[in-house]
């Protein structure tokens, strides 16, 4: 890439949009929002709308934003090849009666948190000078595991044209190759148009690892070799990635991705007292590979407990470049309700030694009560103009799309949905049309398994 080109990098933003089975089932085990809320009646209306204002809001910033579809719910193929047979309402009945946990997880809209779609590594650090990009397999819960293939799909789709862009085949779904996408994934550099280098954080080595060095009450979702694998992939070199391990005193306080814990952009690395096993290792590793001086933001234990990180997602934020070389970090709203929290924002953040000039606090919080902050529901792509144009279908937010969005939303979703709603095969009917809708306005073709045929 030239340096012309590289002066034309932004970083987009995809966020996933709130299904319209967006329900509170509880099916995270070690995520203590999702474990707390379980049960509750959910707002699928008010989810989507709050993402969509949030997408809206980062656009009219300056901030380049685009979209991702929800996946095709309730999954009744799932079902199906789980030995329920009939039709839809058969099919749901029996499930209902005999496994409502099958049936919420079926029903779940956890493609939300588009962090966990999948790994990218932008053009400027391929060898062949494509964006890379590899679907999570999220094998660690039944509920995420139906993911991947539509995913893959989807991901095909947009980011279509072979010139630009590479996609590369899920990691097995076993165990050892337990891979939660970019939740687990960080790019430090410069800029997005300069080469970086790429942090990826595990929670367990699945060969030859030391259980003493692992969480013990919650698992650990990503492995040391998927995350390795994925680096293979994407053809980066020793000296362009970084693997660290996730405290395990940490996950066990509910810190399921690296993500709740730590958030990089360009040179600046915010993170907690908590985040690494080895947190002076990490920083020396990150240091002798980067080009450019590492930033990091620490933020001790005393400042903010892990509890308070975990139930306000100060760190699960998105922080963003502005052109001037600041940055703008957009955190939830639970941040300004916890007071350490605010505190450590205005005192070790905004008045620090460090690039961050600005918070923007967004309402996610029917996101949030199962789990997800504004980090997790985007996926950061980095690209130049040449790839941006390349992009196939209408997938980058402007005032036209927000609107036609926003309109859909108020068209097909359900105000209130309790988990005992999930059953009802007008649900799935409403949903089906919703989706059909939305794959004509994004102009991305046929994409989900009742397209398809």
């Amino acid at each position: 890439m030239s340096d012309a080109a590289n002066l034309d990098v932004r970083e987009v933003n995809f966020d996933g949009l709130v299904g319209p089975t967006h329900n509170y089932s509880g099916l995270a085990l070690g995520n203590v929002a999702s474990m707390s809320h379980g049960g509750l009646v959910s707002n699928p209306r008010e989810g989507a709308l709050q993402g969509l204002a949030k997408m809206k809001s980062l656009l009219d910033a300056g901030f380049a934003q685009g979209v991702l579809p929800p996946q095709q719910r309730p999954d009744l193929g799932a079902l199906r090849a789980l030995g329920f047979s009939g039709t839809a309402h058969e099919v749901l009945t029996r499930a209902a009666r005999e496994a409502p946990q099958l049936l919420r997880a079926v029903c779940s809209a956890s493609s939300m948190w588009t962090a966990n779609a999948g790994t990218v590594t932008p053009s400027v650090d391929a060898v062949d000078g494509r964006v890379h990009f590899t679907p999570a397999n999220l094998q660690s819960s039944f509920h995420r595991f139906l993911e991947p293939e539509t995913t893959g799909r989807v991901l095909a789709a947009i980011f279509h044209d072979p010139h630009h862009f590479a996609h590369h085949p899920v990691l097995p779904a076993t165990p050892a190759f337990s891979d939660e996408g970019a939740a687990n994934h960080t790019r430090l550099s410069a800029s997005h148009g300069e080469p970086g280098v790429h942090l990826f954080v595990y929670g367990r080595q699945a060969f030859g690892g030391d259980p003493a060095h692992e969480p013990r009450h919650f698992p650990a979702r990503q492995t040391l070799e998927a995350s390795q694998a994925v680096a293979r992939q994407h053809g980066l070199s020793d000296a362009q990635a970084v693997f660290a391990q996730q405290h395990p005193e940490a996950i066990d306080a509910g810190v399921f991705h690296n993500d709740v814990i730590a958030v990089g952009n360009g040179p600046v690395l915010l993170y907690h007292e908590m985040a690494f096993r080895d947190e002076q290792g990490t920083l020396d590793a990150l240091r002798a590979r980067m080009a450019t001086p590492l930033i990091p933001v620490r933020v001790p234990v005393e400042a903010v407990s892990l509890q308070d990180a975990v139930t306000s997602y100060l760190f699960n934020s998105q922080l963003l470049s502005q052109p001037d070389g600041s940055m703008t970090l957009v955190v939830p709203g639970e941040c300004q309700e916890n007071e350490a929290v605010w505190r450590t924002i205005q005192d070790l953040l905004l008045a620090g030694h460090n690039p961050i000039g600005e918070v923007l606090v967004k309402d996610v919080k029917q996101s949030m009560r199962n789990g997800g902050g504004p980090a997790c529901l985007r996926l950061r792509v980095a690209l130049s103009a040449a790839e941006r144009q390349a992009l196939s279908g209408r997938v980058l937010l402007d005032e036209a799309l927000y609107a036609e969005l926003t309109a859909w939303v108020e068209r097909h979703y359900r105000d209130r949905l309790a988990p005992d709603d999930l059953a009802d095969p007008q649900l799935a009917e409403e949903t089906l049309s919703a989706l059909d809708e939305l794959t004509q306005i994004l102009q991305i073709g046929s994409v989900y398994p009742f397209q398809l045929g």
